[in-house]
């Protein structure tokens, strides 16, 4: 298959290459900066800086459109707003007008999102038949990012949504901002520490995407999260437990707001999601309990 992907330089595009690479198929990764892609992609991957370098008459067979700036780095300001809204709804938009002007257009798009699509969900167990519980910023963008990418249905494109929770590797991503206090014996719970934490485990998350490309009748939003979701003071424990540290320093909530601003509820708010659609189509995970992810994971922390 020759596979398209956006934000193919990140953590999960980088694993989703290996994966690919390995199982042989052809990628091209879209990029702001194609020179780097091989090295961070692997050798035979290419990058491009504009789509229209791809030629008309050269068959795409499926794209994966994961683009987007970090939306925790750093606080919410307008301009942060701005690049965050630009980096995943303006991008979609480029990427469905070139595949509009394509006579040959892919089989099927896999969009990213994330479980803030819910917004805070308190309690409430959430599934893809949920509506949204409380609309904040990241709870708007995953709206606009999802009705944006959906509108591929319209070139006949299958188009599939993947509701994200928190990614555990050892090489990047959230994990990576934890290891450091932790290890000084500095983690712990965040607030009250009772808000929900959806998580997944990186093999999952790429062993799901390649799941829902290759199966035919996937369409629409899947909750890409772990069956068994836990408040975030059982993640900082198992965390702990896990790096042979304790894990009793919570931060307070009113430091949080008063430093991260509306990012904050990123931290202290959270959803009870579970991946009910993946488990339907038969997708089955291999890290369902977190002591076991992060276990497998501690080793490279």
């Amino acid at each position: 298959m020759h596979i398209l992907l956006t934000g193919g330089t990140g953590l999960i595009g980088q694993h989703l290459c290996r994966y690919w690479l390995a199982k042989g198929h052809r990628l091209t990764v879209w990029s702001r900066r194609p020179e780097q892609v091989p090295r961070l992609c692997g050798s035979t991957v290419r990058g491009i800086a504009q789509l229209h370098e791809l030629d008309a008459d050269d068959p795409l067979d499926a794209v994966v459109n994961l683009a987007g700036a970090p939306i925790a780095d750093r606080p919410w300001t307008a301009s942060r707003r701005s690049l965050l809204w630009a980096s995943r709804i303006s991008l979609t938009e480029q990427l469905l007008a070139w595949l509009g002007s394509r006579e040959q257009r892919p089989e099927v798009l896999i969009s990213g999102s994330a479980v803030g699509w819910y917004g805070d969900g308190g309690e409430r167990e959430l599934t893809e038949a949920s509506p949204p519980v409380r609309e904040d910023f990241a709870s708007r963008l995953c709206i606009a990012w999802e009705e944006t990418a959906h509108r591929a249905q319209h070139l006949s494109i299958r188009v599939v949504l993947v509701r994200t929770g928190l990614v555990l590797a050892s090489d990047g991503g959230f994990l990576s901002r934890l290891r450091l206090p932790f290890k000084l014996g500095l983690g712990g719970p965040l607030g009250h520490g009772r808000q929900w934490m959806p998580w997944i485990h990186v093999d999952d998350h790429i062993a799901l995407i390649d799941f829902l490309m290759q199966h035919k009748a996937a369409s629409g939003p899947y909750n890409a999260c772990a069956p068994e979701p836990v408040r975030n003071r059982e993640f900082a424990k198992q965390l702990g437990r896990a790096l042979h540290r304790p894990a009793v320093l919570a931060v307070p909530g009113l430091l949080l707001k008063a430093g991260l601003g509306e990012l904050s509820t990123l931290l202290l708010g959270g959803q009870r999601a579970l991946p009910q659609r993946a488990l339907e189509a038969g997708f089955t995970f291999r890290f369902t309990d977190l002591p076991s992810a992060l276990g497998d994971l501690a080793t490279g922390l």
